[in-house]
């Protein structure tokens, strides 16, 4: 399978502070990969990183998507490149209606309204009575992480980056975004990482591979419900463990 993202001994610093150690990872076309890892152990500065969003400083190593190394790309090129992040604890925008946001995202002019297939998207998503609404202003846990994939979506990304999805989100909500986010990924070929604490997400959504990140670097990699299960039997400890027997 051809790769669609490759990162090669990839070191990251966020204001002087390592957050990234020479990490390397492949992800190819049609393909989910899951990454699971204890709170600050790098997942979310991957994603960051991968996105290009500051002050994530890439110090060592490359990202190379389709081919192309994104070192001198900004986060609104990658973005246009096919790249998108849904934020694990996504803000509020005052002021800005979440349908102009959409229209936004998917290149409309504020005049135009919105395609069939995103107001579809929004019905599945059970969004439709919050398009009128300002951008997660007042939205319960479920609804920012329905509305925040509902706008990733839209965009119709190659690859999709998606922090911690089945964080803070009720069991119904988890359902419907894993189900949106399975059948645009089978429906169009699309890659995916998911970063996840706990791999509830895993009910939902089929992946081919995993790993486990730990102080900034992958030390495990396994069948994603392998480890799943694992972490879910005995939490990190047996991961962290082995990692140690390794070192």
């Amino acid at each position: 399978m051809k790769p669609l993202l490759e990162i090669e001994g990839l070191s990251v610093e966020v204001e002087g502070r390592q957050v990234i150690r020479d990490l390397s990872l492949v992800v190819p076309e049609g393909e989910t990969y899951v990454i699971f890892g204890p709170n600050g152990s790098g997942k979310t500065s991957l994603l960051m990183s991968i996105m290009g969003i500051p002050p994530y400083k890439v110090v060592k190593g490359k990202i190379l998507f389709e081919g192309k190394d994104l070192s001198d790309f900004p986060t609104d090129e990658r973005a246009r490149m096919g790249i998108a992040l849904a934020f694990q604890y996504p803000p509020e925008v005052k002021g800005v209606k979440l349908k102009d946001l959409l229209k936004i995202c998917v290149g409309k002019k504020p005049e135009e309204e919105l395609s069939e297939d995103v107001l579809k998207l929004a019905e599945r998503l059970r969004l439709l009575d919050l398009l009128d609404r300002e951008v997660h202003v007042g939205f319960s846990g479920g609804e920012r992480k329905r509305a925040e994939v509902l706008m990733v979506l839209s965009m119709k990304p190659k690859l999709l980056l998606l922090d911690e999805p089945d964080s803070g989100v009720d069991v119904e909500s988890l359902r419907l975004i894993g189900k949106e986010i399975q059948s645009y990924l089978k429906s169009t070929g699309s890659s995916s990482i998911i970063v996840t604490h706990q791999g509830q997400v895993l009910e939902h959504i089929q992946a081919q591979k995993a790993c486990v990140i730990f102080g900034g670097t992958v030390y495990c990699y396994r069948e994603p419900k392998r480890i799943f299960e694992t972490i879910s039997e005995v939490g990190y400890k047996a991961c962290i463990e082995c990692m140690g027997r390794n070192l």
